[in-house]
């Protein structure tokens, strides 16, 4: 059957069903545009589709009229493209994460959802994004989730406790003294355990309001975590074992780092291209007859973070790391950069 389309007012026609084709998407939050290339990059088309499960269907059946589907670059894997690329892999498609577009393409054809499209299925096929994309289909995206509400529960409950602490500084005297001195937990409780009164002086009244409002939020938020703490332990438990049993690892360092790695941690190229996603491979800095490398402020923030963690443990309860921070600070190293070599050898 053939197929006739047009690209830079020429018309050409080729043979349907008989050659790999590469495919682009430009993810949206409604709408998914895509792109389709024949082997040597000639563009055979682009079309929209909806972001549903009906629309992903249509997105396959449609790249497929052109030929084999090799793989496909899809911007936004981790957002908007989260629910195409699970489809697109159960389906058995290659599916190539692309962070950006081309900026020098961009500059010379302009910003429009088609361009990336086409630039995603370019930047695919002759390698320059080469990154598997995470599946996004097992136990460690149940961990993302539970991470991110579990953070979102830590970063309000540090709000709150310190909204608690600024009226009761501001507050009456009787409030001031009462809740002077207490912990965080403390603090949270005895703001809970408040009983405003009505009948009471206006600030008096609102005040005490406020802060027994504010304490029984983060009592709720205490709760939430616990919650999710004994699922999240049960799912690390059950995904890395192996992880857990090491010394300073604990459950959430763990799952910071199964985050990272995702689903299918094959993606990962060799060990030193996980330590470069973590953010503790040294980035090469050199220029003429200097040679030097520098700090990689770059990777996963969370699992770098999940890292230090770990180092910081060991460093004060594990004695061959103890020894080992010993025989280097004789040697003359910082404690920051011995800490930066125990980072990339507990990733290695």
């Amino acid at each position: 059957h053939p197929l006739t389309y047009r690209e830079e007012g020429m018309a050409m026609t080729i043979v349907e069903g008989t050659r790999p084709v590469t495919g682009g998407v430009d993810t949206h939050l409604d709408v998914h545009v895509a792109a389709a290339l024949d082997p040597v990059g000639g563009l055979l088309g682009v079309e929209s589709f909806a972001a549903s499960a009906a629309g992903y269907r249509e997105l396959l059946r449609w790249m497929s009229s052109f030929g084999p589907v090799a793989r496909v670059g899809v911007e936004g894997t981790g957002a908007y493209g989260a629910g195409l690329s699970r489809y697109l892999h159960r389906n058995g498609v290659e599916v190539i994460e692309v962070d950006r577009a081309n900026r020098q393409a961009r500059r010379q054809a302009g910003k429009s959802a088609p361009a990336d499209a086409v630039e995603a299925a370019r930047a695919a096929q002759s390698g320059r994004a080469r990154g598997l994309a995470k599946t996004r289909d097992g136990n460690v995206e149940a961990i993302r989730a539970l991470l991110v509400t579990k953070r979102s529960a830590r970063n309000v409950r540090i709000k709150t406790l310190t909204q608690i602490r600024h009226l009761s500084f501001t507050g009456p005297d009787e409030l001031r003294e009462r809740l002077r001195g207490l912990s965080p937990m403390m603090l949270a409780r005895e703001a809970a355990a408040l009983r405003p009164r009505a009948t009471c002086e206006p600030v008096v009244y609102a005040t005490k309001l406020s802060v027994q409002t504010l304490g029984r939020r983060v009592l709720a938020l205490d709760e939430e975590a616990e919650r999710i703490d004994v699922v999240l332990a049960e799912l690390v438990a059950k995904t890395a074992p192996s992880l857990l049993a090491l010394h300073g690892v604990g459950v959430d360092g763990a799952a910071s780092l199964l985050v990272a790695a995702g689903d299918n941690p094959e993606r990962l190229r060799s060990e030193a291209a996980w330590a470069h996603l973590c953010g503790v491979s040294p980035i090469e800095a050199s220029s003429g007859k200097v040679t030097r490398h520098r700090l990689n402020r770059g990777g996963d923030r969370q699992a770098n973070s999940a890292l230090w963690r770990i180092v910081m443990v060991r460093m004060v309860s594990h004695l061959p790391t103890r020894a080992y921070v010993e025989r280097r600070t004789k040697e003359g190293r910082s404690k920051l950069e011995i800490m930066r070599m125990l980072k990339r050898y507990v990733a290695r």
